[in-house]
């Protein structure tokens, strides 16, 4: 499984927006600068995630982005899907979807999977990703985001 580079910048922008957790609101702008990804696609991210509750906008003075809930309560899953849509390995993500009557190369043991894997990313919270990992300044994203 490999996700796009836009669900690893979506991670990027998530720990970098939790990072000013407590200290007001933040930015599309201050986030792209902060973690070197271009302004555009950190804009088109913030859409993305702020769609998905995982951001709030304040309009006005004093304005800006701030987590939709606590660090604690937001998994990479969350994250990913708000990005990709539903974690799966598969076309097929439950049997509601397939008709194995008509072809439907989707095998019984695919749901089970899928469902593994999306328990896998939901058991990594945005705190615990804020908290083990620490940015390198020296490293630029700006030359791989598009």
């Amino acid at each position: 499984m490999r996700l796009s580079n836009l669900a690893d910048y979506a991670v990027i922008t998530m720990c970098q927006a939790a990072s000013h957790c407590g200290n007001g609101r933040v930015s599309a702008a201050e986030l792209a600068g902060e973690s070197g990804l271009p302004v555009p696609t950190v804009q088109r991210l913030v859409s993305k995630l702020t769609a998905a509750g995982l951001l709030r906008s304040v309009r006005g003075v004093g304005g800006g982005l701030q987590l939709g809930r606590p660090a604690a309560a937001i998994t990479v899953a969350d994250i990913v899907e708000a990005v990709e849509g539903p974690i799966a390995l598969t076309a097929c993500i439950d049997h509601g979807d397939c008709d194995f009557e008509s072809g439907c190369s989707m095998k019984p043991h695919w749901p089970i999977i899928n469902t593994k894997l999306r328990s896998a990313l939901a058991e990594i919270t945005l705190d615990h990703l804020r908290n083990q990992t620490r940015p390198n300044p020296s490293h630029s994203l700006r030359e791989h985001a598009a």
